[in-house]
C-alpha cells in the first residue's frame, strides 16, 4: 500500500506537512543537526540544551519553504506518495527576455556578465534565490536589477533590501546611482534613528534598525533582498525573513558559506537552494579580478614563550599573541614598508587595533595618510576614508575585522595584512575580497597571511591550527600562495 503525504504552502516563509505520526518522526530525525562546536558551550554543558537545531517541527508539520526539495527527496527516497495543496509558483521563461530586460537598464559602457544574466533569470524564474557569488563579482548590480524588475512588477507594495552594516546602506545607495538610476528618487536610507516609514518604493535598511517590528510593518513589502545572506544565520535576521509571511519574491546573496551543514541549510530554508554562479578563481583567470598571491608568514617564537605558553587557553593565547610588542612590531615594520594602499586587519580594538595604529603612526605617518577604523567610527567618517583610498594610492588603513571583512568596497587596495589568526572561512574569505577588486594602476593584491608557531614537544597550539585551516581554504579555492617562516625574537 502506497502512503501519500500532503505538502501544503502554508505561506511565503514555511510548508506544512500533513502525514502519519510515524513519518512525522522520520523527517524530525532526518532534518535534526547537531550544531558544531555545542559541546563546548554553557547551556549544553548545564544541560539546558542538547546541542541540536531542529529544522522541521512534528508539533505543527512545518518546515522552511526553501528546504521543499530535500523534503520531496527524502520523501521519495522513501518510496511515500506526494500530494499537493497551494501555489508553489515555478514558471519557465525564455532567457532572451531576461536578457533583453537586463541590456535595457544597462548604462554607458557597462555590460552585465553572463552569470549576472543567469542569476537574474533563475531568480526572476522561481521567484526566489540563494545566490552564492564572490566579492567582486557584482552582486550589487544582480540586486539593482532584480530591484528595477520588481519594482514594475509591483504596483502596490514595497521592496526591502537588508544589509549587515551603515556602511553598506550608503554603498548600495551608491551603487544604484553609479548603475543609472536615481535613489534619491525612488530609495530611503533606514538606520540610525531614520523614520521607518517612506512612500518611496525601496528601503535598504541595516537588520539592527527593523528587526524589533512587528510583522504589520513587514506586510508592505512584497520583495525582499539580503545582501551578506551568511549573516542570516543570527536569530534577528532569522525573524525578519519570517516576520516576511506573505513577501513572494525573497533572494539571499553571499560571498561564502562557512562549510557547515546547518548553516547552509537554515540559509536555504529562508530563502532557496543555492547557486554557485562564480568563482574568485574563475573572475581572477577572466582578468575580472585583480591578480592574488598570498605571502603566509609563519612566525616561529621563542624556546622560552613556547614553554610559557604550553597548556594556554585559546583566549590566553590570543591575549599574549595581540599584545606581544615584537609580533606587533614586526607587523608595524613589514606595512610601512608595502607600496601602495594597505589595508591591516586585527581583531581586539584596545589591546592591539589601536596600539599598532599608533606603532605605524610613530614609523610612518609623516609619509603616509594612516587611518583607524573601528566599530565606533562614525558612517560617515568610514565613507570619506574609503573615498579619500580611492584617490591616492599610499594609505594605510588599520581596521578591525567586523568593519571590513564584510562588504566594504575599495577598489584601490594593494596590500592586505591579517594582524590577527582567524578560521573562520567566511572572515578570511570575505576579508580577501575586500582587495580583489580591479583598479586602474593595480596589477595584483598581496595577502600576508601572520600565523604563529608556538607547538611545544610536537604539540601544534590553537592558532597553528587555524592557519592549517585556512591553507585548506587557499587550497580548496585554488589560491596561489607560498609559505615563509620568519624567527621572531624577543629582542
Amino acid at each position: 500500500m502506497i502512503v501519500s503525504v500532503l505538502v501544503e504552502k502554508f505561506n511565503e516563509a514555511y510548508i506544512r506537512i500533513k502525514c502519519e505520526s510515524s513519518i512525522s518522526r522520520e523527517l524530525s530525525e532526518f532534518f535534526t543537526f547537531e550544531v558544531p562546536g555545542a559541546k563546548f558551550m554553557p547551556s549544553v554543558r548545564n544541560r539546558l540544551w542538547d546541542g541540536r537545531i531542529r529544522l522541521f517541527s512534528p508539533g505543527t508539520g512545518k518546515i522552511y519553504y526553501g528546504l521543499l526539495p530535500y523534503v520531496q527527496k527524502f520523501l521519495k527516497e522513501q518510496g511515500y506518495e506526494i500530494e499537493y495543496e497551494g501555489d508553489f509558483g515555478v514558471r519557465k521563461l525564455d532567457k532572451k527576455d531576461t536578457d533583453r530586460f537586463v541590456r535595457s537598464i544597462e548604462k554607458g559602457k557597462f555590460r552585465a556578465r553572463d552569470y549576472q544574466i543567469d542569476a537574474i533569470h533563475k531568480v526572476i524564474e522561481s521567484n526566489r534565490g540563494l545566490i552564492l557569488s564572490p566579492t567582486g563579482s557584482g552582486k550589487s548590480f544582480i540586486i539593482y536589477a532584480l530591484v528595477r524588475y520588481y519594482v514594475q512588477k509591483l504596483s502596490d507594495q514595497k521592496i526591502l533590501i537588508v544589509v549587515p552594516t551603515t556602511g553598506l546602506v550608503e554603498q548600495m545607495y551608491s551603487d544604484f546611482a553609479d548603475y543609472g538610476w536615481f535613489p534619491d528618487e525612488h530609495c530611503h536610507k533606514l538606520y540610525a534613528g531614520s523614520d521607518k516609514h517612506t512612500s518611496k518604493e525601496v528601503v535598504i535598511s541595516t537588520w539592527q534598525s527593523i528587526y524589533k517590528l512587528d510583522k504589520r510593518y513587514f506586510s508592505q513589502f512584497g520583495a525582499v533582498f539580503v545582501d551578506e545572506a551568511h549573516l542570516a544565520k543570527a536569530k534577528s535576521l532569522t525573524g525578519i525573513m519570517t516576520k516576511l509571511h506573505d513577501c513572494k519574491y525573497r533572494v539571499g546573496l553571499t560571498g561564502t558559506l562557512d562549510g557547515t551543514e546547518i548553516h547552509r541549510l537554515v540559509l536555504e530554508g529562508l530563502f532557496s537552494v543555492h547557486e554557485q554562479v562564480t568563482t574568485t578563481s574563475e573572475l581572477i583567470e577572466r582578468k575580472e579580478l585583480s591578480n592574488l598571491h598570498i605571502r603566509c608568514l609563519v612566525l616561529e617564537h621563542t624556546k622560552q614563550n613556547r614553554m610559557l605558553m604550553k597548556g594556554k587557553t585559546y583566549q590566553q593565547e590570543m591575549e599574549y599573541l595581540s599584545t606581544h610588542l615584537k609580533r606587533n612590531q614586526f607587523i608595524k615594520n613589514l606595512t610601512c614598508s608595502l607600496e601602495g594602499n594597505t589595508l591591516v586587519l586585527a581583531q581586539y580594538i584596545e589591546k592591539q587595533l589601536v596600539p599598532l595604529c599608533n606603532l605605524i603612526v610613530d614609523n610612518c605617518g609623516e609619509d603616509r595618510n594612516i587611518y583607524l577604523i573601528y566599530g565606533a567610527t562614525p558612517t560617515d567618517d568610514r565613507e570619506k576614508v574609503r573615498e579619500l583610498v580611492e584617490k591616492n594610492n599610499n594609505c594605510i588603513i588599520v581596521a578591525s575585522y567586523g568593519t571590513f571583512s564584510t562588504g566594504v568596497n575599495i577598489k584601490r587596495i594593494h596590500n592586505i595584512v591579517f594582524a590577527s589568526p582567524y578560521k573562520s572561512q567566511i572572515k578570511v574569505l570575505q576579508s580577501i575580497g575586500r582587495g580583489l577588486r580591479l583598479a586602474g594602476d593595480k596589477e595584483q593584491l598581496n595577502i600576508f597571511d601572520l600565523s604563529d608557531d608556538l607547538s611545544y614537544n610536537n604539540k601544534s597550539n590553537y592558532t597553528l591550527n587555524h592557519f592549517s585551516e585556512r591553507i585548506s581554504i587557499y587550497n580548496e579555492q585554488g589560491f596561489d600562495y607560498d609559505i615563509v617562516p620568519v624567527k621572531l625574537k624577543d629582542k
